[in-house]
């Protein structure tokens, strides 16, 4: 009679369990990206890497574009009237790291949708690690000596190659707009690699392709490929030792884009025609 007792007690316990474990841990699909890793995963979902790959039997760190895996997350059902930054900001998430999430590139939702969610915003953990980054990176570059300036001002490590990159992007982007423009869009790029958001070198962030979105429209038409001016190397100079005339914009674009999601973001400058928002 004690015996059944036991078995019984233990039963309920297992199956109290596995209703409580069911409750508080959420498993969700995720599609991988080009150029994704386990560590990127890891930071977007607030997950082990270790974690990742025992839940998914995974036993090298490879991944292929497409590939599907589980990841422990929240999702959401969308509703009529929905916005991703509507959905973003009551889920105290990013929309970069919403779209990220659920390799979502545009705008349209369908009410009933099932949205991935990614890690809630940890907005004194991603400062004190952007910080952390940027301390690195100019210990770098006070002792890398492949790195293109001795410069101590500059606030991002970067290479010979990776200067004369961001001024074609500069070139491609700018050429014939005020100064100011030029130094933004190089900030930008420059605010991309100090953000958690985002790849973490110049080389990166420009070639950046989300889903099948380039980044940069210049790299996608060979634009980025034309010689420097000497004007734009002076503004990736510029922005690479902390001058923002975009005031820490993540994203520009010139007046004439009819992007609506673009446009409601908040703009921070605009300097001839191109509009800087983050």
């Amino acid at each position: 009679m004690n015996r059944f007792r036991k078995a019984a007690v233990f039963a309920f316990g297992l199956i109290l369990s596995v209703t409580i474990s069911s409750t508080t841990v959420s498993a969700a699909d995720y599609t991988i990206l080009k150029n994704d890793s386990l560590y990127k995963i890891g930071r977007l979902f607030d997950t082990p890497v270790k974690t990742i790959k025992s839940d998914n039997n995974l036993k090298t760190n490879t991944l292929y574009p497409g590939q599907v895996i589980d990841v422990n997350a929240k999702t959401y059902k969308v509703k009529k009237g929905d916005t991703l930054f509507l959905i973003a900001k009551k889920s105290k998430v990013t929309v970069a790291s919403l779209r990220r999430a659920n390799n979502k590139w545009n705008d349209s939702l369908k009410p009933g949708k099932k949205l991935v969610l990614p890690a809630p915003a940890k907005t004194s953990k991603a400062k004190k690690a952007t910080v952390k980054k940027a301390t690195v990176k100019a210990n770098k570059l006070s002792t890398n000596a492949k790195m293109s300036t001795t410069n101590s001002s500059a606030v991002i490590s970067y290479t010979p190659k990776e200067l004369d990159l961001l001024a074609r992007l500069i070139t491609a982007e700018t050429t014939g707009q005020p100064y100011n423009a030029m130094v933004g869009v190089g900030a930008v790029v420059i605010n991309r690699v100090q953000s958690p958001d985002w790849p973490d070198t110049i080389t990166k962030v420009i070639n950046h392709v989300a889903g099948d979105y380039y980044q940069f429209t210049p790299v996608k038409n060979g634009y980025i490929n034309k010689p420097a001016s000497a004007i734009a190397i002076k503004a990736a100079k510029a922005a690479l030792n902390g001058n923002d005339p975009s005031k820490g914009a993540m994203f520009y674009f010139d007046d004439t884009s009819t992007n609506a999601w673009l446009w409601s973001k908040l703009i921070t400058a605009r300097y001839g025609i191109m509009v800087f928002v983050k």
